[in-house]
Formats: structure tokens, sequence, C-alpha cells
């Protein structure tokens, strides 16, 4: 197997990380257009209480249109109410759904704490890339960093493997404003468990 890829890490309430790596929830929204192409692995963080990178997923596309539009074809999908999604997307020009496949836990969750250690990791309010490097710097001496790591690689075509030699970094996705990060924070901290 080839190194790992560039992944995704979404920060998920509990609720909805349990219920994507239990394959009921193939659907995770986000208030903006998210441009992520097919195929990329998913890194599953459940914030508090459990505060720990919990498994994992890829993604098989994204869907963005008008957040209406969204809940007409995903709504199944999605594993919220639709009072909950009304809630969620208030004031949104957009939404995107991120279409998610293959969900798999990790035999030991990484928590926060080990996550620190090589320095002030701090996990995104909705989304943030990660290299292959900066994935392993965060869970380097975990019981789970091997399982981890070979989860997310994949075999790479020709064209794939003349994108690896250029120089990635880390990026953090911002919300459209300021206020849809904390909202959405705010949402899925307070949302019920089921």
């Amino acid at each position: 197997m080839n190194a790992p890829q560039r992944a995704l890490l979404l920060s998920l309430h509990p609720r909805f990380a349990t219920a994507i790596l239990n394959g009921e929830k193939t659907v995770e929204l986000r208030r903006q257009r998210v441009a992520v192409p097919p195929g990329t692995p998913v890194i599953i963080y459940a914030t508090s209480p459990v505060m720990a990178l919990m498994g994992t997923a890829r993604l098989t596309g994204v869907d963005t249109a008008a957040p209406a539009q969204v809940w007409r074809r995903h709504r199944a999908a999605c594993g919220i109410s639709r009072t909950e999604y009304t809630a969620y997307m208030d004031g949104a020009a957009q939404a995107s759904a991120l279409l998610l496949d293959t969900p798999r836990p990790l035999g030991n969750r990484v928590p926060l704490a080990h996550l620190r250690r090589s320095g002030a990791f701090h996990p995104p309010q909705s989304y943030r890339y990660l290299t292959p490097e900066a994935l392993r710097s965060l869970v380097d001496g975990h019981e789970t960093a091997d399982e981890l790591l070979d989860r997310l690689a994949v075999p790479q075509t020709p064209r794939d493997a003349d994108l690896t030699a250029l120089p990635c970094s880390p990026r953090t996705a911002r919300p459209s404003r300021a206020s849809d990060g904390m909202r959405s924070a705010a949402l899925l901290t307070a949302a019920p468990s089921h």
C-alpha cells in the first residue's frame, strides 16, 4: 500500500460521529460550499464529551446546492430532523452534503490529550485537511496509529503519483461568515443524544 493521501478531518457531535460509524448516517452537512475530491479519506473526530478520533470513512462526492434542494435530495441519509436541519441552515445561502461510505470505527479511540502531545492541536470547528506528515505527528506513539494510517492509504494511479510530489500543507477551511462556524459548533454540541 502507498502512503496515505491528504485526509479530511471532520469535527462532529458524538451523536453524528456514532451514526456515521454505525452506517446509519451517510451524509454529513455543512453550511457552506465544500470542494473536496471524491475518494478523499475522512477522519472522524467526536467533540465533547468524547473528544477523540473515533474512526474513518471515504468521501464519495459532495452535493452543493440551495439548502432546500439539499434537504430534498438527502433528508433520509443526513440523520437529523427537518426542524434541526432548518435551524442549522438558517441564513445559509448554500449547503453541502458530504456523501460518505466505508465507515470504520477505530479499535481504540485517539483522545485529544494524545493529539496535543506533539503541539497545540485544536479540533476544527467544521473541517480541515491533514497531510500524512501532520496526521502521523498527531497519532505517533498511540496504539491505533498504524491502523489509522493504513486505512488512509489508497492505491495510486500514475496521475496521483505525480501529485504526491507537490508540497502540501494543512489548511483550515473558514466558514463564509464567522458566526456560521460558531452556529455550527453550537448546534452540533447542543444537539441531544439519542
